[in-house]
């Protein structure tokens, strides 16, 4: 048995507020669900991003949770990567500058894609880049 897509991916932040406005508005994202103080989370595609704070998902639920997910989470900037045309990525370049968001590098890959690279507001590495990059 191989998995066939990944169905959610996590990062991890430490400003839940600064990063729901930063998915929501600077990505577009449509968030799905919100606990005050430990998560929110958005539809992205047929996936879904998980945006934890860390302190909150490192102990064990309390006694009598509702869901009994186990702890997990990390510490320090991660990465993820968004999928995008050749074309939409010039579009988001254009957009994301436009609404004061640096981008750190933006080249094309030796074996063909491209992509971009920026920062969310917790200082993970966010990248739209062709499918191809991976031969796809």
């Amino acid at each position: 048995m191989t998995p066939d897509a990944i169905l959610e991916s996590a990062l991890y932040v430490d400003d839940l507020d600064k990063a729901e406005e930063f998915y929501g508005e600077a990505l577009g994202l449509t968030r799905i669900a919100k606990a005050e103080g430990r998560h929110v989370f958005f539809r992205c595609g047929d996936g879904v991003l998980l945006l934890f704070n860390a302190d909150a998902t490192e102990v064990s639920p309390p006694a009598g949770a509702r869901l009994p997910v186990p702890p997990h989470g990390t510490r320090g900037p991660g990465h993820l990567c968004f999928r995008a045309s050749g074309e939409e990525i010039a579009a988001w370049r254009r957009d994301l500058e436009q609404k004061g968001v640096t981008v750190e590098a933006d080249f094309k890959w030796p074996n063909g894609g491209r992509s971009i690279y920026f920062r969310d507001p917790a200082g993970n590495s966010l990248e739209f880049a062709e499918p191809k990059i991976w031969g796809l």
